[in-house]
């Protein structure tokens, strides 16, 4: 390992960025839905070895050193993003004609913004370098406070965060529950580091033991959360929730001549028979968008939602809501959750409140409109955002907390009143990406929400990968990604204490203020002083 790693540390120029590059694909493989857990001890060992040679050079000034570090952190993040999210290239191939042009800026460009993050990240970590454990403890901070970052500047896109790829089953996402996504982030990278003292031996007893404690401690009380859920399964009010999956392609439903079959198809899979034995579903739940007109202006619909309910059913549906400030005022669009009885009556409705950039609506709209570029959704002027999240109430008095599409990837954005909710409601379309890693991430990502809030999750997508998770993250029964069909699920509404997102946030930081007093103390290498 010795050999090894003086042999990385002495690479220059193109080679060592090539390297770096490597090591963030390589690191990608941890992410779903290949979920190759020790991709990251690879990815970040080399990355501490590569930063190593950049602090043995100290005949260059300070500013020159910053900026190597941040160029290496940027080909390592380069190299993430691009293995891991080149899928969203396939959104733009569903109306390839119009958007075709733009491959290169989805699969090129956002991956390069997002690198900046992991540049920052080494960056931050260079002013704080040394040897031994205290350098892994500077790298660790500055992921962590780069990804945190990375959830909200630009409007926010925290997706595949390296804590992601310390949390791959159950027993593993617990700790997330009080400290974070990005509280497990920091720690993550801190262990996933550790093997890098095996190529310096300085500080190797101390880093393995802390990394036994941590691992212990992260798996530990993962096996305690779940044998406490385990023990309280039998608890609590059984919902039957029907999801349906209709597997609709995007181009399809693009077209406004196969409308009517879209509704009849979503309708036959709500009114099929339970198998049997089992009870009818009591709520059924359709994905995002999935009624392919304006249902307050379609009252023929709303009677056939009627005649395919039976009794005392209701249906959870995404749609398009419509809203005019005032007669003859241009429309506005909603993206939008809608609660329907079984006499076709709307009795609740919630909007999207974290729009999705390019997507639903075109940041700085007017100047990029002259370049042409346009949402992928077809409407004029695009989606508007709720000003607020909306709880949505069901008939019988149960509450559901929506978040519609990617909002189930910020834990920040949800509120304390989460706890006045029944259940999490994740509705979806993932069917713009194909069959990639894209949905499998997305879904990865859906289920921490429900271990972070201690409430149970009911997810429905359109190609899928729908399903009923328990508050501890693991699943009830699902839809697997492709798979056109209905599936009845008995969701527990039951409950699991939990942190709150402020709880949670002061824990990380707390964390990162270890994490930087280590590295801080520590310093004796990586000398930034003008020679």
């Amino acid at each position: 390992m010795e050999r090894l790693a003086g042999r990385i540390m002495l690479l220059w120029g193109a080679r060592r960025h090539a390297l770096a590059f490597a090591a963030g694909a390589v690191g990608a493989l941890a992410l779903p839905p290949f979920g190759i857990f020790g991709a990251l001890f690879i990815s970040f060992t080399l990355l501490v070895w590569l930063m190593d040679g950049q602090a043995s050079h100290p005949e260059s000034g300070w500013v020159v050193r910053l900026r190597s570090v941040f160029l290496l952190g940027w080909s390592f993040g380069f190299g993430y993003f691009l293995a891991g999210l080149w899928w969203l290239g396939n959104a733009l191939l569903v109306e390839a004609d119009q958007f075709a042009w733009a491959l290169p800026l989805a699969v090129l460009g956002l991956p390069a913004f997002l690198a900046l993050f992991f540049g920052l990240a080494t960056a931050l970590a260079g002013l704080l370098w040394s040897d031994g454990l205290a350098r892994l403890a500077a790298l660790a901070f500055g992921f962590g406070f780069a990804e945190w970052l990375r959830s909200f500047v630009a409007t926010g896109f925290p997706w595949n965060a390296i804590g992601y790829g310390a949390m791959q089953a159950p027993i593993m996402m617990q700790s997330s529950a009080v400290i974070g996504l990005f509280g497990v982030t920091t720690l993550a990278v801190f262990v996933f580091s550790l093997p890098a003292l095996f190529g310096t031996r300085r500080g190797l007893a101390a880093g393995m033991a802390c990394g036994i404690v941590l691992l212990c401690a992260h798996f530990g009380y993962g096996a305690y959360r779940l044998s406490t859920t385990t023990a309280d399964a039998g608890e609590g009010t059984q919902t039957i929730v029907r999801l349906v999956q209709p597997v609709l392609d995007q181009s399809r439903k693009l077209q406004n001549s196969d409308r009517a079959a879209i509704f009849e198809e979503h309708l036959a899979l709500s009114s099929a028979a339970p198998a049997e034995g089992d009870r009818r579903p009591d709520i059924i739940v359709w994905p995002e968008t999935s009624v392919p007109f304006i249902l307050t202006e379609n009252q023929d619909a709303l009677a056939r939602i009627a005649e395919v309910l039976e009794e005392g059913q209701v249906l959870v549906a995404g749609a398009v809501r419509v809203e005019y400030s005032s007669p003859g005022s241009p429309p506005r669009y909603y993206n939008s959750v809608y609660v329907i009885d079984d006499r076709g009556e709307i009795r609740g409705a919630a909007d999207k409140v974290h729009l999705t950039p390019f997507g639903e609506y075109v940041p700085f709209e007017d100047w990029l409109r002259d370049w042409g570029v346009e949402n992928l959704v077809a409407l004029p002027g695009g989606f508007s955002a709720a000003a607020t999240r909306s709880l949505l109430s069901l008939p019988d008095g149960r509450t559901l907390y929506p978040l519609i599409c990617y909002e189930a990837i910020f834990p920040h954005e949800i509120g304390d009143d989460v706890g006045l909710s029944t259940a999490i409601l994740n509705i979806t379309n993932d069917a713009w990406f194909g069959d990639t890693p894209g949905p499998y991430q997305h879904f990865q990502q859906a289920r921490l929400r429900a271990v972070e809030t201690g409430l149970p999750l009911i997810r429905s997508a359109n190609s899928g990968i729908s399903a009923v998770i328990t508050p501890a993250g693991t699943i009830v029964d699902s839809l697997s990604f492709n798979q056109k069909a209905f599936r009845d699920v008995g969701l527990k509404e039951v409950s699991m204490p939990s942190w709150s997102d402020a709880e949670r946030q002061t824990h990380f930081w707390l964390i990162e203020m270890i994490m930087f007093l280590i590295a801080v103390t520590s310093r004796n290498g990586f000398n930034f002083r003008r020679n």
